[in-house]
């Protein structure tokens, strides 16, 4: 039997809170050929790419490391500090988190594997899901997801990112 049509309008003007708040996810590649190079050097990198509508990414390598950071004053944030302790690199993609904030989608958190080296820096390579929350003044790692464990990591990574990402408290 179908609900009638008063109660299923019912149930939909209920919902529409929840649903304002409703994540979505889009995507943008990691091509540090399309990038413009910041700095080189004997010790590393930075790049500037193109991230969801435009927002800077910035990408550095160190010591066979790599950092990711976002926004216009991405070198000053906390994620441009934060990377995994093994040597790693970068997945192909970035997947943006974003939620409709007064009729516009913005973006709250990323989502970026990390390919990461054995514990001993050999080949055997781990994968990491990182999740950065984004916020001008406040974006730094939220959780991180090991992929390799968990059949459904990306699952995982985007219920942290939309639980924990948009009130994180990145200086504690």
């Amino acid at each position: 039997m179908r609900p009638s049509l008063p109660i299923a309008c019912a149930l939909l003007i209920s919902a529409s809170p929840a649903l304002a708040q409703l994540s979505i996810s889009t995507y943008t590649d990691v091509d540090l050929d399309a990038c413009s190079v910041v700095s080189s050097d004997d010790m590393g990198s930075v790049w500037t790419c193109s991230g969801y509508k435009g927002i800077p990414v910035m990408i550095a390598e160190g010591d066979l490391r790599f950092f990711v950071s976002y926004a216009l004053k991405s070198s000053e944030e906390q994620a441009a500090t934060q990377t995994l302790p093994p040597f790693n690199h970068l997945g192909p993609r970035i997947e943006w988190r974003v939620s409709n904030v007064e009729g516009q989608y913005k973006p709250f958190a990323t989502i970026l594997r990390f390919f990461t080296a054995g514990p001993d820096g050999s080949e055997t390579e781990g994968q990491v899901l990182v999740v950065t929350r984004v916020a001008p003044g406040a974006t730094c790692h939220v959780a991180y997801v090991d992929a390799l464990a968990n059949k459904n990591a990306n699952e995982i990574a985007r219920q942290a990112a939309d639980e924990l990402a948009m009130d994180f408290d990145c200086e504690n």
